[in-house]
């Protein structure tokens, strides 16, 4: 997939189908208009593009960062995908110009995907039924997706947000249309995990929507393989750090390769337990050995 970063950079393409949205999280409802867009891009040969934007437009802590995001939007098959910044400048755009000057001249958009509850432009004032107007007289259809409801539950980020905060992975599950997951990079740490037994990779939590402090049964992404491991987030009550911050680890099963610096993908299974203060480090460690058991006997 093509990312390109700011509005200068795009150019025309060919036969150019557009998913527009902010497309945070990647949902079961942007799936459906990203995958629409790379269905009807291959039906005509031409080149599915997704418009995404970073930070998000509502100043909301993103449920994924900016690269996680790209990376579950390249593996849905879009072509290119244009990442607009958006600024104090960009956010004074018309939706009208918008329109014209980005959708038409400068990229040449001949379809467009969308959802029926995304806004755009200045104060927010286009929709899709702009974009279908507009359709008419520059020459592209307009292909509108009803929001869509799990239960009676509206899919949405601000939603899914929550339920990874209450540690309700399952129904975050069910709304995401996949496990819930983090994307960080490895970074050195207090190798207290050597000295308990159990090495552990620290986890740069690239700025996204973590679950509860705890332990979890998780399954581990790296270079497209997949590790069963286990993930502790908090902030090691046992040992009494002075650094109150909370910490991201994983103790991936025999797995014994060097990831100093490298992008994990860490998938929530489930939560084995909360985190707690154990009375010495001889504790903790007979925990680690319980926790680790336990999440061997999960089917992943």
């Amino acid at each position: 997939m093509i990312v390109i970063q700011g509005i200068k950079k795009i150019k025309k393409y060919r036969f150019a189908v557009v998913a527009l949205g902010v497309f945070d999280g990647l949902h079961y409802g942007h799936r459906i208009i990203l995958q629409e867009a790379v269905k009807k891009a291959q039906q005509i040969k031409g080149t599915s593009i997704a418009i995404t934007f970073f930070p998000h437009p509502k100043k909301q802590l993103s449920l994924y960062s900016l690269e996680h995001r790209l990376k579950l939007i390249q593996e849905l098959g879009v072509d290119v995908c244009i990442v607009i910044k958006f600024s104090k400048s960009f956010a004074k755009i018309s939706a009208h110009d918008f329109i014209s000057k980005i959708l038409v001249d400068k990229i040449g958009a001949k379809y467009v995907c969308v959802g029926k509850n995304f806004r755009f432009g200045y104060q927010a004032t286009g929709d899709y039924r702009l974009l279908k107007k507009a359709g008419s007289v520059f020459k592209f259809k307009v292909q509108a997706f009803s929001i869509l409801k799990s239960k009676n539950i509206i899919i949405s980020s601000t939603i899914i947000r929550k339920l990874i905060k209450d540690a309700k992975l399952r129904q975050a599950q069910k709304l995401l249309g996949r496990r819930v997951s983090i994307l960080g990079s490895v970074i050195k740490g207090t190798k207290l995990g050597h000295v308990l037994g159990f090495p552990t990779a620290n986890i740069n939590c690239h700025h996204e929507v973590i679950p509860p402090e705890g332990i979890y049964a998780v399954d581990v992404i790296f270079f497209n393989k997949h590790y069963k491991g286990i993930c502790y987030i908090g902030k090691k009550p046992t040992i009494n750090l002075l650094n109150k911050s909370m910490h991201i680890e994983v103790h991936i099963f025999n797995f014994h390769k060097n990831i100093y610096g490298k992008s994990l993908e860490i998938q929530f299974i489930k939560l084995i337990r909360l985190d707690k203060k154990f009375s010495s480090l001889e504790q903790l460690s007979a925990q680690i050995k319980k926790d680790i058991n336990s999440c061997r006997k999960i089917p992943y």
